[in-house]
This record gives structure tokens, C-alpha cells and sequence, in this order.
């Protein structure tokens, strides 16, 4: 009996909507939960069976790592590299043209892209840094060479947080100097003028200070320390400033970003300056009612200036890293962190590849920022920073790896971090 002359018959005998409600349901779906049961069994002896395909391939993956490592014992004893590009791009072509379709094809090459990387990561382990290439770019010392004879250089002028990170790291003791702009600072460190450089590379309210990283690598300076300085941002002005009347704000570009929440609301015309408190050094030098500055409050009694507010951070918890620069390749026995660089082609799946070095190290990475690359379009400079020290065995194999597969590759520094 069909569905439709049950239907019927219920009309015809007279049951009601209710009785008809309770009943059809329980005729309508027999057979369906028949089939989807028979569907489930059938699901049930398929997923068996791919259960079984991927033991077989673990089995194999396992067999084909117990064959890498014969490779890496023979690459080892004859110095040959472990990273042969040219072979896999080959061998990937090869797999590929062993499927049926170009789906699978594509699965397939990709499938043994990340073998064949966790073989190479699998061979560098074994090897480690035998020939002790990561050892011979920095020196391990007790601690840093600080004294009252040593000179330390900031950008700024008395007054800005740079200056406020270097007395907290070097105390008032030492030779301080200061200069205008980031890269005479990083000229002086680089030429042996000044000992160390004090340098902002990171604000936690707007990212990354453009320009440094690209100093380190243009100066081949070292990063040996870092300094963390809470940053209050105020607004600053002539005694007797009328905030009606301004027209003009002055600042670092930061300074501006960090205060972008009050200066929305305000048809202020906003100039960058070289850092904050030259920026309050100007305002008090020129004497105007109409310009105001954005710095520390420090800079205001430096200067002579009202606090015409005194937080405009847009987080109450604004922080700005700096970064100690050395000339020196030398790093303190209690680091914890690690700082390196390399640019990558823009091919698919590269920076993974590199990043996953220090998944299977269990290595920590805090941060990555890239740069454009100069001259060459749609390729970057990536600058990444971890815990750890150059000392340990896990770090040594994981740059071991990223140093054979990038280019342009560098170690930045290994310093305490805060």
C-alpha cells in the first residue's frame, strides 16, 4: 500500500487529523530509517576501511623517515647539504603525473611537500650543528660590558622615552648622547662612536616603529638587551594655551597614532617630528598658543610646559619596547630570546614551511614582521623574533633548517627579554 492510498483510507474510514497526526509518520518513514541505517553500515565499512589505508600509509611514513635518516648519515659524513630544492621540485612533478586527475595531483604534491619537509626536519635533528656554523656568529659572554666609561647614544632630546629607556637600562652613570634622528644612532653604534644604541622597535598600542629593522640589517648592528617603558601620552602647551585655539599638534608618528581616538575629534593640523620630546622642545622654543605637543610629562617640566591633558593613550596599558644595538655579535649567557631575519620567494606555502621549523623544536615564536623587499616586487623580508638561546640544541636545529631554506638569512640577536 502506498503512502497516497493509505492517506485515502484514513479519510475514507473516517479518522481523524489527530489519529492521522500520530499514524502516518510511523508508516512514512520505514523504509527511509531502513535505508539510512543500510547508509550507516555502509559509511561504517567505509570508514573501516580507510582506517586501514591510513595505517598502512603511517607505516610507510615511518619506513620512508628510517630511510631519511640513512640519507642524513650519508649527507653527514660527505658534507653534502640536506635542502636539495632542485631534487624536490623534480620529484613533486614526478608524483604528480602518477595520478589520475589533476585534483589528485595537486593533493598529492602537497601531501609530499610537507613529507619531504618533515624529513629535512627529521635529518636536521639528527644532525644538529655539527659543524658549528651557528656557534661561530655570536660569542657567548657572563653579561654586557657596562661601565662609566661607556658611551650609549638615544634619538631625542632630554626628556623623550628613549632616555627614559636607556636610565633604566644603563642607569644615569654612563656617557649619554643624543642625536635626531633613528639612523644616527645606529651609525654612531655601527662605527664604534658610541658602545650601545637605544632604539623604540615596538609600541603595544601601534605595532611595529617603521624603519628599524631595516637599520639593523643596513647597519649590521646586534640587538643585546631590550628595555620595556610604560608610555603616557599628554598634551602639552605654552602656559595659558586656549585648547579653542589651537591649530597645530606636534609629535612622533607614534605619539599621533597612540592619541588617534583624541585627535579625531579635533581639525588640528598634524606634524611628525624626529620624537616626542622634540616635539615639546619646539613648542616651548616658539613660544605659540596655537601649537601644542604630544609627549611625556616629563618633557613638560623639562620645558616648561602646562599638562593641558594628561592621557591620551588610546590603552591604559601603552608600552613601547626598546631594543639595546650593539656592533658586537655577542649575546648573555641567561638570554631568552632570539631575533632573526631572511627573506623567502613568493611561491605558495614557503613561510609555512620555514615557521613550522620551530613547531616540531618546540620553539616559542612572540612575533613576525615583513618589509618589502628593494627592487624586487611582491617579495618580503621577514623579521622573527622567539624564546629561547643560541646555545640550546632545539635553536640550533631549528636555524639550522630556516638558515639552509631562506635566503639573506641572519641572526639579529640573542638578549633577556623582559
Amino acid at each position: 500500500m502506498t503512502v497516497m492510498q493509505a492517506g485515502w483510507d484514513a479519510i475514507i474510514y473516517g479518522m481523524s487529523s489527530d489519529d492521522m497526526a500520530g499514524w502516518l509518520p510511523a508508516i512514512v518513514p520505514v523504509n527511509s530509517r531502513r535505508g539510512e541505517k543500510d547508509m550507516i553500515q555502509d559509511l561504517n565499512i567505509t570508514r573501516k576501511e580507510i582506517d586501514a589505508v591510513d595505517q598502512q600509509i603511517v607505516e610507510l611514513i615511518e619506513k620512508r623517515m628510517d630511510l631519511a635518516m640513512e640519507v642524513a648519515k650519508y649527507k653527514s659524513s660527505t658534507g653534502k647539504p640536506i635542502y636539495d630544492r632542485e631534487r624536490e621540485l623534480q620529484k613533486l612533478e614526478r608524483l604528480g603525473s602518477l595520478a589520475s586527475n589533476e585534483f589528485n595531483a595537486k593533493g598529492i604534491q602537497e601531501l609530499f611537500l610537507q613529507i619531504m619537509s618533515v624529513s629535512r626536519r627529521y635529518q636536521y635533528s639528527l644532525i644538529g650543528d655539527q659543524d658549528g656554523v651557528i656557534d661561530t656568529m655570536f660569542s657567548q659572554i657572563e653579561r654586557l660590558a657596562i661601565s662609566e666609561s661607556t658611551k650609549v647614544v638615544y634619538a631625542g632630546v632630554p626628556g623623550a622615552f628613549a632616555e627614559a629607556a636607556m636610565i633604566a637600562y644603563f642607569g644615569e652613570d654612563v656617557q649619554s648622547d643624543y642625536v635626531k634622528q633613528f639612523h644616527e644612532v645606529a651609525k654612531l653604534v655601527a662605527d664604534g662612536t658610541s658602545d650601545y644604541g637605544v632604539l623604540p622597535i615596538e609600541n603595544s598600542s601601534a605595532g611595529f616603529v617603521n624603519g628599524i629593522y631595516d637599520l639593523l640589517d643596513r647597519y649590521r648592528l646586534s640587538i643585546v638587551g631590550e628595555q620595556m617603558v610604560r608610555v603616557n601620552q599628554c598634551l602639552l602647551g605654552i602656559p595659558g594655551t586656549d585648547l579653542s585655539k589651537v591649530t597645530t599638534v606636534f609629535s612622533h608618528p607614534q605619539g599621533l597614532m597612540q592619541a588617534k581616538e583624541y585627535l579625531e575629534d579635533r581639525d588640528w593640523k598634524q606634524v611628525s617630528m624626529a620624537n616626542t620630546a622634540l616635539s615639546a622642545k619646539k613648542v616651548h622654543d616658539d613660544g605659540d598658543v596655537t601649537q601644542v605637543a604630544i609627549a611625556s610629562e616629563r618633557a613638560a617640566k623639562l620645558y616648561g610646559l602646562s599638562v593641558l591633558n594628561p592621557q591620551l593613550n588610546v590603552s591604559d596599558n601603552n608600552t613601547t619596547r626598546f631594543v639595546i644595538v650593539s656592533n658586537k655579535r655577542e649575546y648573555e649567557r641567561r638570554a631568552n630570546r632570539v631575533s632573526i631575519s631572511f627573506s623567502l620567494p613568493h611561491t605558495c606555502g614557503t613561510l609555512y614551511n620555514i615557521l613550522a621549523h620551530f613547531i616540531f623544536n618546540n620553539v616559542n615564536m612572540t612575533s613576525i614582521e615583513s618589509i618589502p623587499l628593494s627592487g624586487k616586487q611582491w617579495e618580503y623580508c621577514f623579521f622573527v623574533e622567539f624564546e629561547g638561546n643560541l646555545s640550546s640544541c632545539e635553536v640550533k636545529n631549528a636555524l639550522k633548517g630556516i638558515m639552509a631554506e631562506t635566503e639573506d638569512f641572519r641572526i639579529l640577536g640573542c638578549f633577556v627579554s623582559q
